[in-house]
This record gives structure tokens, sequence and C-alpha cells, in this order.
């Protein structure tokens, strides 16, 4: 069967589940015919995403949030005006889908919670199978835990997973763990999608923190806390311009470029993973036995949500700032869940094929 990915590359998680299922669709014979990555000026398809697909890549605009001037906050009401006002060029981008879609010719249509692939088919119809996949889809669950709060921002993650999952035949809800399906919604729980690399490493501790910042402003943070504790080792990945691969604050404080070997190589090593909470990420840390504490995005609902539910699964802690006091304090009592996890987690193969070769 042919496969046509539409993927948001907003933060790194789309992306690298994009890979993996890549990955389990050939070997077993089927085709990538295309992916398609929605970008926006703030940020830059990695690398790594074009040498690992092993497809053809084409990049369109497509809706980002805003954040503030330091770069960490997200502006909700802003992120909606702005996108708003960029609706021709995205109406060019929905234009540029139906294009490569009509030129291809698919047989499923899988969209890695992209706003612009739902109203593609909305728009358009359908001309192929259409199958969706985000952690967000989990939220439709009836078990699901939702944090307190967040009136709106739940209405409008409905409304936006609403439009993604446009036409489409079924929603693939990843999950830190087990939970029935939910037919009459379309919605199928499944194991998250890791790449590959990961079940080749062997993890160790040697003692320094990892992480990974998805707005670079929480920079400030890190280095305000580094300052008081110059002992500890801390390495943090981001994906901000104009900087070198590794930046050298001291000896004990480094910043990284996005690079997914160095990213997962490091993160076997590490002796505990801090995170905004991307559901990507949290789940590599878990998959090697990683103490986790995760800090989501200021009006980032979703990882909020990512959050609460990774805590429930066993993952690690919260916190509201980059604070490492408390993931200190955290690391001797964390409880290993790797085994478990891990079972869950090498069980994505066959649960992915059985759900995208057999649609209706």
């Amino acid at each position: 069967m042919k496969y046509f990915f539409i993927v948001q590359g907003e933060g790194r998680g789309h992306m690298t589940q994009a890979i993996a299922l890549s990955e389990i669709l050939r070997s077993e014979g089927h085709s990538v015919v295309q992916v398609l990555v929605g970008k926006s000026p703030r940020r830059e398809v990695p690398a790594f995403f074009y040498e690992k697909i092993q497809a053809p890549v084409a990049t369109f605009e497509s809706p980002n949030f805003v954040v503030d001037s330091n770069n960490k906050k997200i502006h909700i009401g802003k992120t909606i005006w702005a996108n708003l006002l960029m609706a021709p060029t995205f109406l060019r981008s929905i234009a540029m889908i139906k294009q490569m879609v009509d030129e291809t010719k698919p047989d499923v249509i899988v969209n890695f919670y992209e706003l612009l692939g739902g109203l593609y088919a909305l728009i358009y119809g359908k001309k192929a199978h259409i199958v969706v996949v985000g952690h967000q889809y989990l939220l439709q669950h009836p078990q699901f835990v939702f944090p307190k709060g967040y009136w709106i921002d739940k209405r409008l993650m409905s409304l936006n997973s609403w439009l993604v999952a446009a036409r489409a035949e079924k929603k693939l809800a990843l999950s830190f763990r087990p939970m029935p399906d939910v037919p009459r919604k379309k919605l199928f729980v499944v194991p998250p999608l890791l790449r590959s690399e990961i079940r080749k490493l062997t993890p160790q501790n040697r003692g320094y923190i990892l992480g990974y910042l998805l707005n670079a402003g929480y920079a400030e943070e890190i280095e305000r806390w580094h300052a008081l504790h110059p002992e500890y080792e801390l390495h943090f990945f981001w994906d901000k311009k104009d900087v070198p691969d590794d930046l050298k604050i001291d000896e004990n404080l480094w910043f990284h470029r996005l690079n997914d070997v160095k990213f997962l190589e490091m993160m076997s090593k590490c002796g505990g993973y801090c995170s905004t909470a991307g559901f990507e990420s949290i789940c590599e840390a878990m998959y090697l036995g990683k103490p986790i504490m995760m800090v989501p995005t200021y009006g980032h609902f979703e990882q909020a949500c990512n959050a609460l539910d990774a805590t429930l699964a066993g993952a690690g802690i919260q916190n509201t700032v980059f604070d490492l006091d408390p993931f200190v304090a955290y690391l001797p009592r964390h409880k290993d869940v790797s085994f478990a996890f891990r079972q869950w987690a090498d069980s994505s193969k066959d649960r992915f094929i059985e759900l995208l070769t057999k649609c209706d």
C-alpha cells in the first residue's frame, strides 16, 4: 500500500513519530510516497528528519503558536488572531496538499496532528483513506484525567482535534499505557511510536541531567538555577537558530542544537531527564528507565495534559518552572516503570500494521 504523511512541525515529537511509522510500514513492504511537513518562520525542520524519513519531503506554511517576547509563554488569543491573518497563505498550503495527493494517489493519508491536513480533507473531500495519529486524541477517551482549570483551552483543543480529524476513519490515540478502544468514537488506543535506535541502547547513569526545551526562553531559568548549583552537570537540547551546535556556558552547562543521534545517546546515559512535557521525549525517557521532571510550557494545554498523564503512569514529577531542586530530591525515590512500558511500546508494530492496513 502507498502512504502519504502530513506532519505537524511544532517540536520534534510528530516528526520522530513519522520516522518510526515509516520504518514499520517499509518493513512490511509498504511505501511512503510523500511527506509534507507544516513549518513556520520560528522553527526549522531538523536535518535528521530529512535523513531518516527515507521518502520525498516538502514543507508548507502552517499555523503555529505565538509566544511572548521572552520566547516562553504561549498566547492563545494572539495565536488565533495571527493565524487568521495568515489565512491566504494557509489556503495556498492546502492547495499544495491537494496537488501532491492528486499526483501521488496514495491509498492512505496519515495525518500527524497537522490542522491544514484536516482542513484539506474538509474542503476537498476524501481522495484516500484518512487516519489521524496523536496523543491529543487520548483526551477524547472517557477514562482520561484532565488537569484542573483550562476550561477555554480544553474546548479549543477539542475543536482543533475535530478539525484535524475531519473525514478521518480512525483516530489513533498514542498512550503511555494500555487503555480500551472506543470504536463508537473511531478511537483506537495505540502504543507510542519510538524509533528503532532506542531499542539498541544500553541505559547507564553517568550522573548528568539532560533536558529538552520547546522554547529557548526557558534557558534563562536553567542558567539561573545552575548559578546556584554549579556542581551539577546539565545538558539541554533546543532548536534555537543562529547558535553553535554545542554552546558551552561553562564546564557543567551546555546547550545543544537538536540532533536525534546525540539526543538519544545522551538520554541513555543521563541520571534524569527534564522536559517541557512533549509526549515523545517523555516516552523515550520512560523506555530507558529515566526519572523525569516535566515543566509544561506556560499556556500550552496539551503539555499540561501530557505532564499529568505521564505522572499518573509513573514517569516522574511535575513542576511549573525549571527549578531543579525538587527533581534532585526526587531522583533517589524514583521507581523504575520501564519494564511494563517497554512491553507496551514494543507492541507498536503489530498494532499499527493491524490498524493501518485494514482501513474501511
